[in-house]
């Protein structure tokens, strides 16, 4: 792989100058490195796979030889999936506090909310509040300013008051399901 890179970096009819990303994938049997490369003689670009690193001990050599500002993306690979870039002066977690465990990228990484759960259970998104049954919430009805008109909490017409309006008086309407007017406007 550092062969294809390197010859990728420094042909002078390739000069792939420009490391744009480089990433972490876990397919749920391997690891892969993924670069993407950009040459100014190309419009085309370049993306290389490293595939088939073992999950128990996934190791690559670091590119940062090549692309110096690789030493984040190499670092972030790590903190999220566990990635060894061998070279790498700072390897070193950079979103997660030192001593944290796991890798949240990899399939395998379990939410805290997932702990109870038995994997038949399935998973339910943690942002996705959960209320007990019995708690019902209460309607919240406000005036629209102006308008004598009743809306909603969801922001839905519910009942337009009595009042009126330079072509004739409202006489009390409402807008049913599907935004159906019923009531009647007019002298």
């Amino acid at each position: 792989m550092l062969q294809v890179l390197t010859a990728l970096h420094d042909e002078a009819e390739l000069r792939f100058e420009v490391l744009a990303d480089l990433c972490g994938v876990d397919t749920g049997e391997t690891m892969q490195v993924v670069y993407h490369l950009w040459s100014p003689l190309s419009p085309d670009w370049v993306r290389v796979i490293c595939d088939g690193l073992s999950r128990d001990d996934p190791r690559v050599p670091s590119v940062t030889f090549l692309w110096p500002g690789a030493e984040w993306a190499e670092r972030e690979a790590y903190d999220m999936f566990g990635i060894i870039f061998e070279g790498n002066r700072d390897l070193r977690r950079i979103y997660l506090q030192p001593d944290f465990q796991s890798f949240p990228l990899r399939k395998d990484f379990m939410l805290a909310d997932d702990a109870a759960r038995s994997p038949g259970m399935g998973v339910r998104a943690m942002e996705q509040p959960a209320y007990p049954a019995e708690a019902r919430r209460a309607a919240v009805l406000r005036r629209s300013p102006g308008t004598g008109a009743l809306i909603g909490a969801d922001g839905q017409l519910l009942v337009i008051a009595a009042g009126t309006a330079e072509t004739g008086t409202e006489q009390g309407g409402s807008v049913g399901p599907g935004n159906e007017a019923s009531g009647r406007i007019g002298p």
